[in-house]
């Protein structure tokens, strides 16, 4: 089973994906003002989200990453993504937005210009109807902001032809902006972490699971540019080791014949250890010349505590001081036709500016569970796992769960006919999107806010 972020294919089997690339499933039990998407295991795995929750807990801040391609309308799949960053934003998170437009121009032909102003008129536009606080929300754009690829490129040599040819199938025959393009969203998921764009702290990026190549080369990369690991040892506590590069050899006390300098060693030692005494752990032994030091106070739980320290550590001298980002990903809704939602395919999503006329003749003629005539579907039932009328209010229309199951059962007792619930889904979906279309037009004035 492969991703390609590009032109991933149907994904039915979640499970498989999570136990093939080693994703944590979401227990909705255990967040805080879970919504629908989380509750119906919508939103059903992460990467690394304690670290979220963690910084949340001890009042520290974390960040939100998200980013839009502008090559099309807004649908309601996009609006699944910010509905996510909204809800990490009332957590107390900051929302980052990047506008993919080198990306789109890389791997979509648009002109820059074109990108700036779908982006806008597309995206933006519809995200001051959607309830971000501009006050704690950025979007910039790929191409106006340097840092970004600088970012990307410096990421790039912890990577290598071969690691992007398996994570993302890429072949000779593939462009090179289409190779860059990778890294330079690394670039836009660690560059909130830098001190002028809100400095050091966790940042998760809500995606569909087609993006999680883009989330492991991320993390991978990060990782490798790290100057102190932390793992776990083979007594279930922690042990940093010192991660020597080309450009900390002399501060970890390499010499150029390859040998120590004890004191230059065990100056960089004792700074880590100053560092892990911040956090609160004390119960210490260190082996200054193979470079370890061993927490005998500290376990899996508090690793992040602990990172944090020692990238603060590690910016003061000199390097990068870079957290992995945490993800959480979805899964995708059905299209009209009972595949995939496609910008470039009207007939297969409802987009955000779409009239209600447009909106009820999608829906009405949308793929159907139902039987093929009344008499059957009474005696068999509905079946509401294909049904795009059920589906979309699953996903987006109908937050009551208890509602939610009184349709599914009848339709699937056959009590509820195909054109009855295709009415629900239409009335649901037309009065959400009234009330959008209103306080979309009502807040206009804050694009130049989500753009300062």
């Amino acid at each position: 089973m492969e991703i390609d972020p590009w032109a991933s294919k149907g994904i039915k089997n979640y499970d498989e994906i999570c136990e093939k690339f080693g994703l944590e499933k979401i227990d909705s039990t255990k967040l805080p003002n879970p919504t629908h998407l989380h509750r119906r295991g919508i939103i059903f795995a992460h990467r690394d989200l304690d670290s979220i929750f963690n910084a949340k807990k001890a009042g520290k801040p974390f960040g939100v990453l998200s980013g839009l391609m502008p090559s099309g309308q807004m649908h309601l799949g996009h609006k699944m993504v910010i509905d996510q960053a909204k809800w990490f934003q009332d957590l107390g998170g900051d929302v980052t937005i990047a506008v993919a437009d080198l990306e789109a121009h890389a791997t979509r032909g648009l002109s820059l210009e074109k990108c700036r102003k779908y982006a806008i008129e597309e995206y933006i536009s519809n995200y001051a109807g959607m309830g971000l606080n501009p006050e704690k929300t950025s979007i910039y754009f790929q191409s106006e902001r340097p840092i970004v690829q600088k970012m990307g490129f410096t990421l790039g040599t912890k990577t290598n032809l071969s690691e992007m040819e398996a994570i993302y199938g890429f072949s000779g025959k593939t462009s090179l902006a289409h190779v860059q393009s990778p890294l330079v969203q690394a670039g836009d998921i660690v560059h909130p972490q830098l001190e002028e764009y809100g400095g050091l702290r966790p940042i998760v990026v809500p995606v569909g699971i087609d993006q999680d190549p883009h989330i492991r080369l991320t993390r991978g990369m990060v990782s490798k540019t790290n100057w102190f690991n932390v793992n776990q040892n083979k007594s279930g506590n922690l042990t940093i080791g010192l991660s020597i590069q080309d450009n900390n050899q002399e501060i970890m006390g390499m010499r150029d014949d390859g040998g120590v300098d004890k004191n230059q060693r065990k100056i960089i030692v004792d700074k880590a250890i100053s560092a892990i005494n911040k956090a609160g752990y004390n119960e210490i032994n260190s082996n200054p010349k193979h470079g370890t030091i061993d927490i005998k106070d500290a376990t899996p739980e508090n690793q992040n505590e602990i990172q944090y320290q020692l990238l603060s550590l590690e910016r003061q001298l000199g390097g990068m001081g870079l957290m992995q980002p945490s993800s959480t990903y979805h899964q995708f809704a059905v299209g009209m036709t009972g595949g995939k939602m496609s910008s470039s395919q009207p007939e297969t999503t409802i987009f955000l500016n779409d009239s209600m006329k447009n909106i009820e003749k999608k829906i009405k003629s949308s793929f159907s569970g139902g039987q093929a005539t009344v008499e059957e579907h009474r005696a068999k039932g509905g079946n509401p796992d294909v049904d795009v009328a059920y589906q979309y209010l699953r996903y987006f229309f109908e937050e009551d769960d208890k509602e939610l199951g009184n349709i599914k059962d009848e339709y699937m007792s056959g009590k509820l006919l195909t054109g009855e619930i295709k009415s629900v889904c239409v009335e649901k979906a037309t009065s959400w999107m009234k009330k959008h279309h209103e306080l979309k037009d009502q807040n206009q004035h804050l694009i130049k806010d989500f753009l300062n």
